[in-house]
C-alpha cells in the first residue's frame, strides 16, 4: 500500500493563496530560485514552489496543516514518485529534495539531457579540469575570430537583414529603425546609437531623435525600410517582404560592432573592410572544416512552431547560423565531444554547449543597453527571424551575455551550488523568505532502468527517454504521479528541441543519445487535434492507473484555452479509471509571458488537477452540478480576495474544468450540449467571480 493518505490536503485544504505568493515570486527568476532546472532551455517549466507544495500537501493528511508541511523538512524516504511528462525535471528535483525516489520520462531526448543535469551531481574539480581542457583546445582561435585590427575583443557584431526590391532590384536593408542600441529605460538614459541606412555609418544620439545627418551627409529619420510586413525601397517601390524573398534567405550584412576597450569600457563602432576581411576568412574556413568535426545536420519539417522559420527559406537546421558561428561553435562542440566519455561532466558542458546555442545564432536580437544584452531565439515561442540579427562571442568575455564562459558560472556553478545546499521560498508573515535547511541535498547517479532504480541505495533517480504510455515499471510500484503534460494546442516542443538536437546527436551527449534526424516521435501527446490528442494522453493515463499503488494519487497541472482540451483530459481519465476527487486553482507560469499575455483571455493560472483509481473506491467530492460550481467560484474568489490575479481565463477554465470533472464522475455524457452548457455556466461565472 501506499502512504498517501485517503483523504489528503491536496484534496481538501490545500494553500493555493500562499503556494500563489511565493510561486509569483519564483516566476520572475526562476533561474535563481531554482537553478538545477534551468541550466538549458525548456519550455512551459512549472514553479518548483508549487510542486513542492503539490508533493508535501499529497502526503498530508486532510486536518492537518499543508502550510506547516510545505515549510518543514518532510521525509518522504522510501515513497516513488512519477513523472511521465518530465520535462525540465522539476518533479524529480522536488522529489528528492524531500528524499524520495524519481522516476522521470520524457519521450524527447532533449528534456531527458535538461533533467539528467538537475537530478545528477557533477564533480567540480572534474568539471573545471574538463572546461579548461575545452578551453585550450580552442579558445584561442575562437578569440582570433571576434577581434578587431587592433585586437581588442569584439563582444557583438550587429547585422542586417537585406533583400532585393523585386521592380528595381535596389538592396534595401531591412532595418524598422536605424535606432539599433538603447537603454531599457530610455526616458531616463536617452542615449542610444544610430546608424545611417544608406552609407552604415554609426553616430551617438538619442532614441527619440526627430532626423539626424550621418558623417557621410545622409540625414537619417526614425522610420526605417520596414513597416511590419512591408519594406519601401530608396526609389519608392514597397513591396510585401516575403514576395521579395522568393526561394532564398535574405542576405545579411554586417554595419557595426561592440569592442570591449582595454580600460574596460565598450564602444560602438562602424564595420571596417578588415572586419569584412576577417568574416571572408571564416567563410573559408567553413567550407575546409574536415567532415570529422561537430556540426549541425537535418532539415526543418514543417509545423506550427517551424513554418514561421520556412516561410523565410530557412530549410536546414545550419541556415540558422552564419559562417563565423559555425566554424566558432564546431571548435567548441568538437573540443567537447572529444572529451573521455562518458562522465557527468562531459554531459554537463555539452548540456552548457547546447544552452549557449540559443543565444548564438540567426535569430537572436539586442536587448539594449542596461540589461542582458542578447535576445534569445524562443523569446517568442516560434522560430521567428530577425531582420536585425545580434552576432555575440560565444565563448565570451566577463561582459559578455549567453555565452559559453559566462552561461558555466550563471547555470552550470549556480546549479551545483543549489544541489548541495537547495533553498526554497517561504511565507513568514506575509513576507516572501528565501530558506535553507528545509530540503536535502541532492544529486544521484541517474539509473537507467527499473531494475539499477531499485538496487540503489538511498534517493534514487530513473531518468529514461521513452513513451510514458509503455514503461518498464512493475504494476503498484509507484505512490505518487505528479506532473504537467503537454496542453493540446500550445508550443511543440520537439519541433524546438530539434534546433538543439541538430548539434548534439554529434555529440553524444549520455550513452544511448539518439542518432535519428529529429526528436519527433509516434506517441508524443501534444497534438491540434482534440481527438488525437486525448487518444494519446488516455494511453499514458491507463499506463499511471496500472502502476500506481492501491490508494495511490495522481496530480497534474492543467490550463487550456479551448473547452475541446479539457473534455478530452476529462474524457481520457475517465476511459483510463481516473476519478478526479479536486480541481485546485494555482498559479502558473510568469504571467508577461509572450504566449499568455498574447492570448485573447490571458491566463495567470493553472488548475491542478488531482485523481484517484476508480478501483479504489474514488469519488468525486461534489454532490451535484450545483456544488460543483459553487466550489470552483470559491476557490477563485478565495485566491482573488488573497490578492492573487485572477482573469476571465481563469475563471472560465477552473470552472470548465470542475464541472465536466463533476458530469464524468456522474456518469455523464460529455457531449456538445453538454460542453455548450458547461460553457454557459463558465461564462457567468466570470461576472460572478470577478465582480
Amino acid at each position: 500500500m501506499t502512504a498517501v493518505p485517503k483523504m489528503s490536503s491536496l484534496e481538501g485544504s490545500f494553500p493555493a493563496a500562499m503556494l500563489s505568493a511565493v510561486g509569483t515570486k519564483e516566476s520572475w527568476r526562476k533561474e535563481v530560485h531554482r537553478p538545477a532546472t534551468s541550466t538549458h532551455k525548456w519550455w512551459a517549466k512549472r514553479l518548483g514552489t508549487v510542486f513542492r507544495g503539490i508533493l508535501t500537501s499529497a502526503v498530508t493528511p486532510e486536518g492537518a496543516s499543508p502550510l506547516e508541511s510545505y515549510g518543514a523538512p518532510l521525509d518522504l524516504s522510501g515513497m516513488v514518485v512519477l513523472d511521465p511528462f518530465s520535462g525540465s525535471g522539476v518533479t524529480g528535483v522536488e522529489a528528492l529534495k524531500l528524499g524520495a525516489n524519481a522516476v522521470c520520462f520524457d519521450i524527447n531526448p532533449v528534456a531527458t539531457l535538461v533533467e539528467r543535469q538537475a537530478l545528477q551531481p557533477w564533480d567540480l574539480d572534474a568539471l573545471q579540469a574538463a572546461y579548461q581542457t575545452v578551453e585550450s583546445s580552442c579558445r584561442e582561435e575562437v578569440d582570433r575570430l571576434h577581434q578587431t585590427e587592433d585586437g581588442r575583443t569584439v563582444l557583438y557584431y550587429f547585422w542586417v537583414a537585406t533583400v532585393d526590391c523585386p521592380e528595381c532590384m535596389t538592396k534595401v536593408r531591412l532595418f524598422d529603425s536605424p535606432v539599433f542600441s538603447k537603454n531599457a529605460y530610455p526616458k531616463r538614459v536617452p542615449k542610444a546609437q544610430v546608424v545611417c541606412p544608406e552609407c552604415l555609418a554609426v553616430k551617438e544620439s538619442r532614441y527619440d531623435f526627430v532626423t539626424e545627418t550621418c558623417p557621410n551627409g545622409h540625414v537619417i529619420r526614425q522610420q526605417g525600410a520596414v513597416d511590419r510586413q512591408l519594406a519601401t525601397c530608396p526609389h519608392g517601390h514597397t513591396f510585401k517582404t516575403l514576395k521579395a524573398l522568393k526561394d532564398e534567405r535574405p542576405g545579411y550584412e554586417m554595419y557595426a560592432k561592440m569592442v570591449a576597450n582595454p580600460d574596460g569600457s565598450k564602444s560602438y563602432e562602424a564595420i571596417t573592410d578588415w572586419d569584412r576581411g576577417l568574416y571572408a576568412d571564416c567563410e573559408t574556413m567553413l567550407d575546409s572544416l574536415p567532415d570529422s568535426v561537430v556540426l549541425p545536420h537535418g532539415e526543418l519539417v514543417h509545423g506550427n512552431n517551424t513554418n514561421q522559420a520556412l516561410k523565410w527559406n530557412f530549410r536546414y537546421w545550419r541556415d540558422f547560423f552564419n559562417a563565423r558561428q559555425l566554424v566558432s561553435l564546431s571548435l567548441i562542440a568538437t573540443a567537447i565531444r572529444d572529451l573521455p566519455s562518458p562522465t557527468p561532466e562531459r554531459e554537463a558542458l555539452c548540456a552548457l554547449f547546447s544552452g549557449t546555442l540559443e543565444f548564438n545564432n540567426l535569430f537572436t536580437s539586442f536587448k539594449g543597453e542596461g540589461t542582458g544584452a542578447v535576445r534569445h531565439m524562443f523569446s517568442h515561442h516560434i522560430l521567428k527571424p530577425e531582420r536585425t540579427p545580434l552576432e555575440a562571442h560565444p565563448w565570451g568575455t566577463p561582459q559578455s551575455s549567453g555565452s559559453f564562459s559566462t552561461l558555466l558560472k550563471s547555470r552550470l556553478l549556480r546549479a551545483h551550488e543549489y544541489k548541495t545546499n537547495p533553498a526554497d521560498l517561504i511565507s513568514n508573515d506575509n513576507e516572501i523568505e528565501r530558506v535553507t535547511g528545509i530540503s536535502k541535498p541532492f544529486g544521484t547517479r541517474v539509473a537507467g532502468s527499473w531494475k539499477s532504480f531499485t538496487s540503489t541505495e538511498g534517493p534514487a533517480a530513473y531518468v529514461a527517454t521513452r513513451n510514458s504510455a509503455d514503461t518498464d515499471l512493475p504494476d503498484a510500484s509507484v505512490d505518487l504521479i505528479v506532473t504537467d503534460p503537454p496542453y493540446m494546442d500550445n508550443v511543440h516542443y520537439a519541433e524546438l528541441a530539434d534546433f538543439f538536437h541538430a548539434w548534439l546527436r554529434s555529440m553524444e551527449p549520455y550513452p544511448g543519445y539518439p542518432e535519428a534526424v529529429s526528436t519527433r516521435r509516434s506517441g508524443e501527446v501534444q497534438h491540434a487535434d482534440p481527438a488525437e490528442f486525448g487518444k494519446a494522453i488516455e494511453a499514458v493515463w491507463a499506463e499511471c492507473a496500472r502502476v500506481l499503488k492501491p490508494g495511490g494519487l495522481l496530480a497534474f497541472t492543467f490550463h487550456q484555452a479551448r473547452i475541446s482540451g479539457w473534455v478530452q483530459v476529462i474524457n481520457s481519465l475517465r476511459r483510463a479509471g481516473f476519478v478526479v476527487t479536486a480541481v485546485q486553482p494555482v498559479k502558473g507560469e510568469m504571467a508577461t509571458s509572450v504566449v499568455k499575455s498574447g492570448a485573447r483571455e490571458p491566463s495567470n493560472l493553472d488548475s491542478i488537477v488531482v485523481c484517484r483509481r476508480a478501483v479504489d473506491g474514488a469519488n468525486n467530492p461534489n454532490r451535484s452540478l450545483k456544488e460543483a460550481l459553487a466550489t470552483a467560484q470559491k476557490e477563485l474568489a478565495s485566491l482573488r480576495h488573497a490578492g492573487v490575479d485572477v482573469g476571465s481565463g481563469d475563471v472560465r477554465s477552473v470552472v470548465r474544468g470542475s464541472l465536466l470533472a463533476y458530469l464524468a464522475s456522474a456518469g455523464e455524457e460529455l457531449d456538445p450540449a453538454v460542453e455548450a452548457s458547461v460553457d454557459e455556466l463558465a461564462t457567468q461565472s466570470i461576472k460572478t467571480v470577478l465582480a
